[in-house]
Order: structure tokens, then C-alpha cells, then sequence
């Protein structure tokens, strides 16, 4: 067996299933979305192997793993996961939404729109707070 293995980087994409295909997975790399070991990747024929470290943003998060094993199929997800080591930054926390405006002023049905000296007095009170 070969010492130091090597295998595409759109390949090892698709084995460790960060996508669906190997054709988005090369699509991504030639978008240079991708770094591995902090260098932009465009080309999807890249060899990568152990050791190395890739940097890519999935969805709302930035991704970064380093490359544990090759593997020789695209099997399940928890074989995918044997694959690499996660080595991402922690989630942000969920934002407080306790800054949020209040909900606006509900009227009776059938009261209708408000009228002009209504709207200036609801305008009054909303600059004032």
C-alpha cells in the first residue's frame, strides 16, 4: 500500500458527505469557496490526504476539518464522520430578541381604519417612546 495516499478534493468532498454529488462538490472547489491548508483551492483535481486542513463556509457556518483518513467508499454518515476531525469554531450565540419592536396595535373588527386625529395621536406616542 502506498505510503502517503492521496485522493481528489472533490472526491474526499463527497466521501466524507459535506454533498450530495461530486460534481457540486467540484463545482464548489472551482468557485474557490475551499482552502486547504490555508491556500484557495480552484481546481477540484487537488490531492489532499491526512493531515491536511480544510476551510470552507456550509450553509450559515464556517466548516473547518482536518482530514483524518481517505476512505475508500462513500458509505454511511457515521463512516463519513471517522473520515475527518471537526475542528470548527464554536455556533454564536442566539441573538436576544428582547430588542425587538412590540407587536403593533391590534383594533376591534369592524371599528375600521383609524382616523386622521387617531394617526396623529398613535405617531405622538410612538416618537415619545
Amino acid at each position: 500500500m502506498n505510503a502517503d495516499p492521496r485522493i481528489r478534493i472533490d472526491k474526499w468532498l463527497w466521501h466524507a458527505r459535506f454533498f450530495k454529488s461530486r460534481t457540486l462538490a467540484g463545482k464548489f472547489c472551482q468557485a474557490g469557496n475551499l482552502r486547504l491548508n490555508e491556500k484557495l483551492i480552484t481546481k477540484a483535481h487537488v490531492q489532499v490526504g491526512p493531515g491536511d486542513v480544510l476551510t470552507f463556509a456550509k450553509g450559515n457556518s464556517i466548516k473547518v476539518v482536518k482530514i483524518v483518513e481517505i476512505g475508500n467508499r462513500r458509505g454511511p454518515a457515521p463512516e463519513a464522520q471517522t473520515l475527518y476531525e471537526d475542528l470548527s469554531p464554536p455556533a454564536p450565540p442566539k441573538k436576544d430578541r428582547s430588542f425587538l419592536p412590540a407587536k403593533p396595535a391590534e383594533r376591534e373588527p369592524g371599528t375600521g381604519r383609524p382616523t386622521k386625529a387617531e394617526r396623529r395621536a398613535l405617531d405622538k406616542l410612538r416618537d415619545q417612546g
